[in-house]
C-alpha cells in the first residue's frame, strides 16, 4: 500500500524554508506518522540580474548589477500524532552583490549581507482522510507563525535591496488537499494567507503539485503563486525607499528529487525559476539537501 511506502520518504520537500519568493510552501500532503519525523540540512543558491519592476523586466539589478543569494537551512518534521505535525525551520543567509568598488566608495555600500534570518514554526493538522480502494484523499490544515531571529538589517535604503530579510512577524494559514494512489502518483493543491507586521503587505499563497511517491524514489513538480494585497512599487509612486513595503507577487515552477541512501539518510536535490513577477529579482535556484529520518 502507497500508506506504508511512504514511510520510507517522509524527508519529501526539504528545501529550507527562506522567508523570499523563491521557496516553496513548508508543508507537503504526507503526515509523519505519531513519533516519525525527519531532519535535513540543505544548501540553496539562487542568482539574477534582472528585476521585475512595474511595468517592465528591467536588465541589471539597480546599484550591485546581480545578486546571488545562498542560505544554509535546518528544516525538521515530527509526527506528534498521526494526524498532527510540527514543522520547523531556520535558515542562515548571505545575499552577494556584484557592485563596482568605486560605487561602493562613493555610496558608502557593502556587497554582502549575512547573518541568520527568521525562525519558523508550523504546526499541521490531518483531521480528514477518505480512503477509495486504490486511491485516497487528504484534506489538512496547517497554521504558523515566522518571526525575526538574527539581528539583521532591513530598512538601509538601496543598500537593503541584498538585505537578507524583512524583519516581519507573519502569520500564516494554509489549506491543502492531497490525491494520491497506491501506484505512487499523487497530487496537491494548497492555498493559504500570510498576515504580516512592519508595514509588508499581506499576500494570499497557492501551490499545485504532481508527483510519484514510491519506496525507493520521490520526484515531483510544482507551480506555485504569491499575490500581494497591498504595497507600492519599488521607484514608483508612494515608494520612499523602504523595500518590505513593496508588493511583491510572483509566479515559480519548480522540481524535487528525492533518494534514500544508507539506512536512515537520503539526499534530495531540485530546481526552480520565476515565470513572472513583481518587484522581485527574476532569479533561478538550486538546492541540496542531505536527510536523516527517524
Amino acid at each position: 500500500m502507497i500508506k506504508k511506502q511512504l514511510l520510507f520518504i517522509l524527508a519529501v520537500t526539504t528545501l529550507g524554508y527562506v522567508n523570499s519568493a523563491y521557496s516553496q510552501s513548508p508543508i507537503s500532503g504526507f503526515m509523519q506518522g505519531k513519533g516519525k519525523g525527519n531532519i535535513s540540512l540543505s544548501y540553496n543558491s539562487e542568482k539574477y540580474d534582472q528585476v521585475y519592476l512595474v511595468p517592465n523586466l528591467a536588465d541589471g539589478v539597480p546599484i550591485f548589477n546581480e545578486v546571488q543569494i545562498t542560505s544554509a537551512s535546518l528544516y525538521a518534521t515530527y509526527g506528534v500524532t498521526d494526524q498532527l505535525d510540527v514543522v520547523f525551520s531556520l535558515p542562515y543567509i548571505t545575499s552577494k552583490g556584484n557592485a563596482s568598488e568605486e560605487v561602493l566608495n562613493n555610496l558608502d555600500y557593502e556587497n554582502k549581507r549575512s547573518g541568520v534570518q527568521d525562525v519558523s514554526v508550523f504546526v499541521k493538522y490531518n483531521p480528514f482522510y477518505f480512503d477509495y480502494g486504490a486511491t485516497s484523499l487528504r484534506l489538512t490544515a496547517a497554521v504558523g507563525v515566522k518571526t525575526p531571529l538574527g539581528g539583521y538589517e532591513e530598512n538601509e535604503g538601496l543598500q537593503s535591496i541584498i538585505a537578507i530579510g524583512n524583519r516581519s512577524t507573519t502569520v500564516s494559514a494554509i489549506g491543502l488537499a492531497m490525491f494520491k494512489m497506491d501506484s505512487g502518483f499523487f497530487a496537491t493543491g494548497q492555498f493559504g494567507g500570510n498576515f504580516a507586521t512592519n508595514e509588508v503587505p499581506n499576500s494570499y499563497i497557492s501551490e499545485l503539485k504532481l508527483g510519484y511517491a514510491v519506496s525507493k524514489f520521490y520526484g515531483d513538480a510544482y507551480l506555485a503563486n504569491q499575490f500581494s494585497t497591498s504595497g507600492v512599487d519599488i521607484l514608483g509612486e508612494g515608494f520612499e525607499g523602504f523595500f518590505p513595503a513593496t508588493r511583491v507577487s510572483y509566479t515559480k515552477i519548480g522540481a524535487n528529487v528525492y533518494v534514500p541512501v544508507y539506512q536512515e539518510f537520503g539526499v534530495a536535490t531540485g530546481i526552480s525559476t520565476l515565470l513572472a513577477g513583481r518587484n522581485i529579482g527574476k532569479a533561478t535556484g538550486v538546492y541540496g539537501s542531505l536527510v536523516y529520518k527517524f
